[in-house]
Protein backbone atom coordinates (compact mmCIF):
# COMPACT_ATOMS: atom_id res chain seq x y z
CA UNK A 1 0.00 0.00 0.00
CA UNK A 2 2.72 2.43 0.90
CA UNK A 3 4.45 2.74 -2.27
CA UNK A 4 1.58 4.60 -3.62
CA UNK A 5 0.80 6.78 -1.19
CA UNK A 6 2.54 10.30 0.06
CA UNK A 7 4.23 10.64 3.66
CA UNK A 8 1.00 12.84 4.49
CA UNK A 9 -1.31 9.73 3.37
CA UNK A 10 0.85 7.67 5.47
CA UNK A 11 0.99 9.62 8.27
CA UNK A 12 -2.85 9.89 8.22
CA UNK A 13 -3.04 6.05 7.65
CA UNK A 14 -0.36 5.25 11.35
CA UNK A 15 -2.34 8.02 13.24
CA UNK A 16 -5.43 6.16 12.48
CA UNK A 17 -4.11 2.66 12.98
CA UNK A 18 -5.20 0.47 15.60
CA UNK A 19 -2.98 -1.97 16.05
CA UNK A 20 0.88 -3.44 15.41
CA UNK A 21 -0.88 -5.48 11.60
CA UNK A 22 -2.63 -2.50 10.54
CA UNK A 23 0.92 -0.30 10.60
CA UNK A 24 2.55 -3.22 9.23
CA UNK A 25 0.19 -3.36 6.28
CA UNK A 26 0.69 0.37 5.73
CA UNK A 27 3.74 -0.15 5.30
CA UNK A 28 3.31 -3.20 2.93
CA UNK A 29 3.87 -5.72 5.18
CA UNK A 30 2.07 -9.07 6.72
CA UNK A 31 2.50 -10.07 10.00
CA UNK A 32 2.79 -12.80 12.47
CA UNK A 33 1.66 -13.01 16.43
CA UNK A 34 2.98 -15.21 17.85
CA UNK A 35 2.67 -15.72 22.42
CA UNK A 36 5.50 -16.34 24.55
CA UNK A 37 4.63 -17.65 28.87
CA UNK A 38 7.39 -16.53 31.19
CA UNK A 39 8.76 -18.59 34.15
CA UNK A 40 6.56 -16.21 35.91
CA UNK A 41 3.29 -16.56 34.26
CA UNK A 42 3.13 -13.54 31.89
CA UNK A 43 2.11 -14.25 28.70
CA UNK A 44 4.03 -12.14 26.53
CA UNK A 45 2.93 -10.90 22.62
CA UNK A 46 6.23 -11.19 20.07
CA UNK A 47 5.76 -9.95 16.38
CA UNK A 48 7.38 -10.83 13.69
CA UNK A 49 6.90 -9.16 9.44
CA UNK A 50 6.87 -12.45 7.54
CA UNK A 51 5.92 -10.65 4.10
CA UNK A 52 5.15 -7.75 1.81
CA UNK A 53 2.37 -7.57 0.82
CA UNK A 54 1.81 -8.59 -2.75
CA UNK A 55 4.63 -11.45 -2.18
CA UNK A 56 2.65 -14.01 0.29
CA UNK A 57 3.11 -16.81 -2.13
CA UNK A 58 6.42 -16.67 -2.71
CA UNK A 59 8.55 -19.21 -1.00
CA UNK A 60 10.35 -18.24 1.94
CA UNK A 61 14.00 -17.62 2.09
CA UNK A 62 15.46 -20.38 4.68
CA UNK A 63 17.80 -19.70 6.97
CA UNK A 64 17.62 -15.68 7.39
CA UNK A 65 19.18 -14.05 10.00
CA UNK A 66 17.56 -13.07 13.03
CA UNK A 67 16.97 -9.92 14.19
CA UNK A 68 15.02 -8.73 17.55
CA UNK A 69 13.95 -5.42 18.45
CA UNK A 70 12.67 -4.26 21.95
CA UNK A 71 11.44 -1.25 23.02
CA UNK A 72 11.23 1.38 25.58
CA UNK A 73 10.00 2.36 28.61
CA UNK A 74 6.17 3.04 28.32
CA UNK A 75 5.70 2.16 25.06
CA UNK A 76 4.88 -1.26 22.96
CA UNK A 77 6.57 -2.90 19.59
CA UNK A 78 4.03 -0.13 17.77
CA UNK A 79 6.93 2.31 18.49
CA UNK A 80 9.63 1.20 15.60
CA UNK A 81 6.47 1.26 13.31
CA UNK A 82 5.11 4.90 13.56
CA UNK A 83 6.97 6.56 10.61
CA UNK A 84 5.77 8.39 7.73
CA UNK A 85 7.69 6.65 4.90
CA UNK A 86 9.00 2.49 4.94
CA UNK A 87 12.72 3.80 4.01
CA UNK A 88 12.44 5.31 7.46
CA UNK A 89 11.48 2.02 9.33
CA UNK A 90 14.47 0.29 10.48
CA UNK A 91 12.06 -3.19 10.67
CA UNK A 92 10.92 -2.74 7.31
CA UNK A 93 14.36 -1.78 5.95
CA UNK A 94 15.83 -4.93 7.62
CA UNK A 95 13.11 -7.25 6.12
CA UNK A 96 13.63 -5.75 2.72
CA UNK A 97 17.02 -6.41 3.45
CA UNK A 98 16.03 -10.55 4.31
CA UNK A 99 16.47 -10.08 7.63
CA UNK A 100 13.63 -12.62 9.63
CA UNK A 101 12.89 -9.60 12.18
CA UNK A 102 10.65 -10.04 15.26
CA UNK A 103 9.76 -7.54 17.77
CA UNK A 104 9.41 -8.05 21.78
CA UNK A 105 6.63 -6.56 24.21
CA UNK A 106 7.10 -6.06 27.83
CA UNK A 107 4.67 -7.60 30.45
CA UNK A 108 2.10 -4.84 31.28
CA UNK A 109 2.10 -2.87 27.56
CA UNK A 110 -0.70 -2.92 25.72
CA UNK A 111 0.01 -6.63 23.84
CA UNK A 112 0.84 -8.59 27.35
CA UNK A 113 -2.13 -8.15 29.66
CA UNK A 114 -2.21 -11.67 30.52
CA UNK A 115 -0.89 -14.26 33.21
CA UNK A 116 -1.39 -17.62 34.48
CA UNK A 117 -3.27 -16.48 37.13
CA UNK A 118 -2.37 -13.04 38.49
CA UNK A 119 -5.16 -10.73 37.74
CA UNK A 120 -4.72 -7.29 35.33
CA UNK A 121 -6.51 -4.97 37.43
CA UNK A 122 -4.59 -6.29 40.83
CA UNK A 123 -1.49 -5.10 42.54
CA UNK A 124 -0.02 -8.11 42.01
CA UNK A 125 0.06 -8.42 38.21
CA UNK A 126 1.86 -4.95 38.53
CA UNK A 127 4.58 -5.98 41.04
CA UNK A 128 7.39 -5.89 38.38
CA UNK A 129 10.27 -3.19 37.45
CA UNK A 130 13.51 -3.81 34.85
CA UNK A 131 14.76 -6.60 36.99
CA UNK A 132 11.47 -8.38 35.79
CA UNK A 133 12.25 -7.70 32.64
CA UNK A 134 16.03 -8.47 32.23
CA UNK A 135 15.49 -11.95 34.66
CA UNK A 136 12.53 -13.23 32.74
CA UNK A 137 11.01 -11.14 29.39
CA UNK A 138 14.36 -10.98 27.33
CA UNK A 139 15.16 -14.22 27.82
CA UNK A 140 11.67 -16.40 27.67
CA UNK A 141 11.47 -13.91 24.31
CA UNK A 142 14.95 -14.74 22.25
CA UNK A 143 14.67 -18.23 23.36
CA UNK A 144 11.52 -18.53 22.07
CA UNK A 145 12.80 -16.79 18.08
CA UNK A 146 15.99 -18.86 18.26
CA UNK A 147 13.68 -22.06 18.79
CA UNK A 148 11.46 -21.56 16.56
CA UNK A 149 13.78 -19.51 13.79
CA UNK A 150 16.25 -22.97 14.46
CA UNK A 151 18.76 -20.51 15.11
CA UNK A 152 21.95 -20.37 16.74
CA UNK A 153 21.90 -16.78 17.32
CA UNK A 154 20.24 -13.02 16.76
CA UNK A 155 20.95 -9.82 16.80
CA UNK A 156 19.56 -7.29 19.02
CA UNK A 157 18.12 -3.95 18.67
CA UNK A 158 16.99 -2.11 21.70
CA UNK A 159 15.66 1.73 21.78
CA UNK A 160 15.75 3.28 25.12
CA UNK A 161 14.99 0.96 27.80
CA UNK A 162 15.07 -1.58 25.60
CA UNK A 163 19.00 -0.94 25.45
CA UNK A 164 18.67 -0.95 29.58
CA UNK A 165 16.80 -4.34 29.63
CA UNK A 166 19.44 -5.67 27.47
CA UNK A 167 22.74 -4.23 29.55
CA UNK A 168 21.01 -6.21 32.41
CA UNK A 169 19.80 -9.35 30.91
CA UNK A 170 23.06 -9.99 29.07
CA UNK A 171 24.93 -9.22 32.64
CA UNK A 172 22.89 -11.60 34.11
CA UNK A 173 22.34 -14.47 31.97
CA UNK A 174 25.65 -15.27 30.30
CA UNK A 175 24.44 -18.02 28.03
CA UNK A 176 22.72 -14.85 26.23
CA UNK A 177 26.39 -13.95 25.69
CA UNK A 178 26.28 -16.88 23.31
CA UNK A 179 23.34 -16.53 21.74
CA UNK A 180 23.49 -13.03 20.24
CA UNK A 181 25.64 -11.90 17.46
CA UNK A 182 25.90 -7.94 18.38
CA UNK A 183 23.68 -5.57 20.62
CA UNK A 184 23.14 -2.30 18.40
CA UNK A 185 21.47 0.10 21.52
CA UNK A 186 19.67 3.03 19.75
CA UNK A 187 19.21 6.02 21.98
CA UNK A 188 21.09 3.37 24.79
CA UNK A 189 20.53 4.15 28.72
CA UNK A 190 21.58 3.02 31.71
CA UNK A 191 22.96 5.77 34.01
CA UNK A 192 20.58 8.85 33.08
CA UNK A 193 21.30 11.77 34.81
CA UNK A 194 17.60 12.83 36.25
CA UNK A 195 15.03 14.32 35.19
CA UNK A 196 15.34 17.55 33.19
CA UNK A 197 12.51 19.56 35.65
CA UNK A 198 14.84 20.48 38.23
CA UNK A 199 11.82 20.69 40.65
CA UNK A 200 10.51 17.57 39.75
CA UNK A 201 14.37 16.12 39.84
CA UNK A 202 15.33 17.06 43.53
CA UNK A 203 11.53 15.69 44.92
CA UNK A 204 11.79 12.51 43.44
CA UNK A 205 15.55 11.76 43.87
CA UNK A 206 14.65 12.48 47.88
CA UNK A 207 12.04 9.75 47.81
CA UNK A 208 11.54 7.68 44.78
CA UNK A 209 8.62 5.94 46.57
CA UNK A 210 6.53 9.01 46.36
CA UNK A 211 5.67 8.56 43.16
CA UNK A 212 3.53 5.69 44.41
CA UNK A 213 1.99 7.52 46.91
CA UNK A 214 0.49 9.39 43.65
CA UNK A 215 -0.06 7.02 40.87
CA UNK A 216 -0.73 3.90 43.15
CA UNK A 217 0.73 0.56 42.84
CA UNK A 218 -0.64 -0.89 39.70
CA UNK A 219 -0.43 0.93 36.14
CA UNK A 220 0.87 3.74 35.20
CA UNK A 221 -0.84 5.54 32.49
CA UNK A 222 -3.67 2.91 32.00
CA UNK A 223 -6.02 5.27 30.09
CA UNK A 224 -3.72 6.67 27.89
CA UNK A 225 -4.71 4.88 24.70
CA UNK A 226 -8.04 6.75 25.33
CA UNK A 227 -6.67 9.70 26.25
CA UNK A 228 -4.23 9.69 22.70
CA UNK A 229 -7.37 8.81 20.33
CA UNK A 230 -10.00 11.08 21.78
CA UNK A 231 -7.91 14.60 22.58
CA UNK A 232 -8.04 16.95 19.41
CA UNK A 233 -4.31 16.39 17.52
CA UNK A 234 -2.99 20.00 18.71
CA UNK A 235 -4.03 19.37 21.91
CA UNK A 236 -2.23 16.02 22.19
CA UNK A 237 1.19 17.24 20.52
CA UNK A 238 1.25 20.13 22.63
CA UNK A 239 0.98 18.23 25.86
CA UNK A 240 3.37 15.09 24.27
CA UNK A 241 5.84 18.48 23.58
CA UNK A 242 5.72 19.67 27.01
CA UNK A 243 5.97 16.69 28.60
CA UNK A 244 9.20 16.11 26.52
CA UNK A 245 10.70 18.77 27.27
CA UNK A 246 10.22 18.79 31.36
CA UNK A 247 10.90 15.22 31.49
CA UNK A 248 14.19 14.48 28.90
CA UNK A 249 14.78 18.01 28.12
CA UNK A 250 13.59 17.50 24.52
CA UNK A 251 12.70 19.53 21.72
CA UNK A 252 12.03 17.65 19.16
CA UNK A 253 13.27 20.12 16.48
CA UNK A 254 14.15 17.21 14.56
CA UNK A 255 10.83 15.37 14.44
CA UNK A 256 9.00 16.58 11.65
CA UNK A 257 5.19 18.17 11.25
CA UNK A 258 4.17 14.83 9.85
CA UNK A 259 5.65 12.45 12.07
CA UNK A 260 4.44 13.93 15.16
CA UNK A 261 0.84 13.39 13.13
CA UNK A 262 2.21 9.90 12.65
CA UNK A 263 3.57 8.74 16.12
CA UNK A 264 1.78 10.92 18.75
CA UNK A 265 -1.24 9.20 19.29
CA UNK A 266 0.08 6.19 19.90
CA UNK A 267 3.51 7.49 21.61
CA UNK A 268 2.87 6.08 25.02
CA UNK A 269 1.41 2.81 26.81
CA UNK A 270 0.77 1.18 30.13
CA UNK A 271 3.41 -0.21 31.99
CA UNK A 272 3.98 -0.38 36.10
CA UNK A 273 4.32 1.86 38.39
CA UNK A 274 7.05 0.41 40.08
CA UNK A 275 9.20 0.33 36.79
CA UNK A 276 8.99 4.29 36.84
CA UNK A 277 10.47 4.31 40.64
CA UNK A 278 13.18 1.80 39.72
CA UNK A 279 14.86 4.25 37.33
CA UNK A 280 14.54 7.15 39.56
CA UNK A 281 15.92 5.03 42.23
CA UNK A 282 19.00 4.38 39.64
CA UNK A 283 18.98 8.24 38.92
CA UNK A 284 19.62 9.32 42.73
CA UNK A 285 22.06 6.41 43.42
CA UNK A 286 24.07 7.16 40.72
CA UNK A 287 23.87 3.20 39.94
CA UNK A 288 22.83 0.50 37.31
CA UNK A 289 21.17 -2.00 40.05
CA UNK A 290 18.51 -3.71 41.08
CA UNK A 291 15.65 -2.32 42.49
CA UNK A 292 15.87 -1.68 46.25
CA UNK A 293 12.53 -2.46 48.43
CA UNK A 294 12.40 1.16 50.38
CA UNK A 295 10.52 0.95 53.55
CA UNK A 296 7.66 -1.08 51.81
CA UNK A 297 5.02 -3.04 53.50
CA UNK A 298 2.38 -3.37 50.33
CA UNK A 299 0.06 -6.58 49.33
CA UNK A 300 3.38 -7.18 47.58
CA UNK A 301 5.82 -7.01 49.71
CA UNK A 302 3.80 -9.07 52.48
CA UNK A 303 6.41 -11.91 52.99
CA UNK A 304 8.86 -9.33 53.86
CA UNK A 305 9.32 -7.39 57.38
CA UNK A 306 7.55 -3.80 57.55
CA UNK A 307 10.04 -1.53 57.00
CA UNK A 308 12.78 -3.64 55.89
CA UNK A 309 15.18 -2.58 53.40
CA UNK A 310 16.42 -4.58 50.73
CA UNK A 311 19.75 -3.41 48.71
CA UNK A 312 20.35 -3.42 45.42
CA UNK A 313 23.09 -4.77 43.92
CA UNK A 314 24.79 -3.25 40.72
CA UNK A 315 24.72 -5.53 37.55
CA UNK A 316 28.00 -7.11 36.45
CA UNK A 317 27.72 -4.60 32.37
CA UNK A 318 31.50 -5.03 32.12
CA UNK A 319 30.91 -8.35 31.86
CA UNK A 320 28.94 -8.64 28.51
CA UNK A 321 30.91 -10.13 26.01
CA UNK A 322 28.81 -9.05 23.33
CA UNK A 323 29.80 -6.99 20.42
CA UNK A 324 27.56 -3.82 21.48
CA UNK A 325 27.22 -0.79 19.13
CA UNK A 326 26.13 2.66 20.85
CA UNK A 327 23.84 4.74 18.58
CA UNK A 328 23.56 8.18 20.00
CA UNK A 329 22.74 11.47 19.56
CA UNK A 330 24.94 14.33 21.43
CA UNK A 331 21.73 15.67 22.41
CA UNK A 332 20.45 12.96 24.34
CA UNK A 333 20.13 14.39 27.86
CA UNK A 334 19.72 10.19 28.77
CA UNK A 335 23.26 9.66 28.00
CA UNK A 336 26.55 10.50 28.91
CA UNK A 337 28.81 8.40 26.83
CA UNK A 338 31.71 8.53 29.68
CA UNK A 339 29.63 7.31 32.37
CA UNK A 340 28.32 4.19 30.15
CA UNK A 341 31.98 3.62 28.85
CA UNK A 342 32.83 3.04 32.69
CA UNK A 343 30.30 -0.06 32.97
CA UNK A 344 31.23 -1.64 30.03
CA UNK A 345 33.89 -3.85 28.25
CA UNK A 346 35.52 -0.97 25.90
CA UNK A 347 36.94 -4.18 23.57
CA UNK A 348 33.22 -4.65 23.16
CA UNK A 349 31.78 -1.21 22.68
CA UNK A 350 31.70 0.48 18.71
CA UNK A 351 30.18 4.05 19.35
CA UNK A 352 28.51 5.68 16.55
CA UNK A 353 27.55 9.68 17.54
CA UNK A 354 24.83 11.78 15.92
CA UNK A 355 25.04 15.36 15.54
CA UNK A 356 22.45 17.59 17.24
CA UNK A 357 20.07 14.44 17.80
CA UNK A 358 18.21 14.10 21.12
CA UNK A 359 16.45 11.07 22.34
CA UNK A 360 13.38 10.13 19.99
CA UNK A 361 15.43 11.38 16.81
CA UNK A 362 16.99 7.85 17.08
CA UNK A 363 13.95 6.71 15.82
CA UNK A 364 11.65 9.48 14.25
CA UNK A 365 14.35 12.42 12.86
CA UNK A 366 13.67 13.63 9.67
CA UNK A 367 16.83 11.86 8.27
CA UNK A 368 17.65 8.73 9.65
CA UNK A 369 16.94 7.07 6.66
CA UNK A 370 20.46 8.87 6.20
CA UNK A 371 21.91 8.76 9.77
CA UNK A 372 20.94 5.85 11.60
CA UNK A 373 19.81 3.23 9.65
CA UNK A 374 22.95 3.00 7.23
CA UNK A 375 24.98 2.38 10.25
CA UNK A 376 22.33 -0.41 12.08
CA UNK A 377 22.78 -2.05 8.41
CA UNK A 378 26.69 -2.24 8.63
CA UNK A 379 26.95 -2.95 12.37
CA UNK A 380 24.48 -5.93 10.97
CA UNK A 381 26.94 -6.76 8.13
CA UNK A 382 29.71 -7.32 9.48
CA UNK A 383 28.42 -10.41 11.95
CA UNK A 384 27.15 -12.09 8.79
CA UNK A 385 29.79 -11.40 6.53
Amino acid sequence: MSGTLSEADIAQKVREARNFGELSAILGYAHEEHVVTTDDGYLLKLHRLVSSKGHENQPKQLHRPVVYFQHGLLTNSELFMLVTHPRKCLPIVLAEQGYDVWLGNNRGNKYSLNHVDKKVDSPEFWDFCIDDFARYDIPTSLDYVLTYTKSAKLSYIGFSQGSAQAFAAFSIHPDLNERVNVFIALAPIMLPAGYSSSLLNALLKRNPSLIFSIFGRKSMLSSIATLQSILPFFILQKCVDIGLVHLLGAYSKNITPLQKIAAYPHIYCSSSVKAIVHWTQIMRNSAFSTYEHEHESNVASSKRRENEVIPSKRYPTDAIQIPMVLIYGDQDTLFDLDTVMQHLPPSKVTVCRLADYEHLDVLWGGNVHNDVIPNVLEALSRVHR
